[in-house]
């Protein structure tokens, strides 16, 4: 990839270049909603755009999250197939497999997986390009774990309502779905992306046939702003 220094989401001129980039991405076609083209057009177009800098990726962090390493250490893998949607830059794959889980990270755009790829070579991590809306027939009801983080609330409208069965269809008999998502009182308003999950708005996955086992309501702290999350797990019965 690129000689730029390395630097995690933290660091403060990391932080600046999000910003910048944040402006520029907000201009593009997609940025705001629409159907699922237009959604797909605009994450191909954050990665093709971001040349070899992450900091042009919204939610790329370079490093995996809080919540699911937390989550993590209570519920290793053993071996357990698990798929990370959504994988971007690979950062919350990686710590399922280090986790013990045999993992499979996807997503729609190819150069995020082929930046994945790169970020961490010989990673056990299954890395593949795929749609959440039309996925690998042997996919369907096939892991164990599920785990999505950010992905729903990227999404808006007709597509946000299909999502959830999308994810859930995905989970084995018995297995589990890790939801990690910003989250929103019911009836706040809001304008994205990201748009918040509301908890009337995370019963979709109990509407597709899953069941609610844990939820946990957390703050992420970035400067000056604090920001209401939702971590649930979702069980599909056997």
């Amino acid at each position: 990839m690129s000689d730029r220094p390395a630097a995690t989401g933290t660091d403060a001129e990391f932080a600046r270049r999000r910003d910048a980039a944040r402006d520029r991405l907000d201009a593009l076609f997609g940025a705001k909603g629409g159907d699922r083209d237009d959604r797909a057009s605009w994450f191909e177009a954050v990665y093709e755009t971001a040349g070899d800098d992450p900091a042009a990726v919204p939610w790329a962090d370079l490093a995996p999250k809080t919540a699911l390493l937390e989550w993590l250490a209570g519920n290793p893998g053993e071996g357990v197939r698990a798929l990370d949607v959504g994988c971007g830059l690979g950062d919350n794959a990686e710590a399922l497999a280090g986790a013990g889980y045999d993992t499979t990270g996807f997503d729609l755009s190819e150069k995020a997986v082929e930046w994945a790829r790169q970020r961490f070579p010989g990673s056990p991590v299954h890395y593949t390009a795929a749609d959440l809306f039309a996925p690998p027939p042997d996919w369907v009801d096939a892991f164990d774990l599920v785990h999505e983080c950010y992905t729903v609330q990227a999404l808006h409208g007709d597509l946000r309502d299909a999502s959830y069965r999308a994810l859930a269809d995905l989970v084995r008999p018995g297995g589990r779905l890790l939801v990690i998502t910003r989250s929103r009182a019911d009836g706040a308003e809001t304008s994205g992306p990201p748009w918040p999950l509301s908890p009337s708005e995370l019963t979709g996955f109990e509407c597709a046939g899953l069941t609610l086992s844990d939820r946990t309501a957390y703050d992420v702290r970035k400067g000056e702003r604090v920001i209401p999350h939702i971590r649930d797990v979702y069980v599909k019965a056997g």
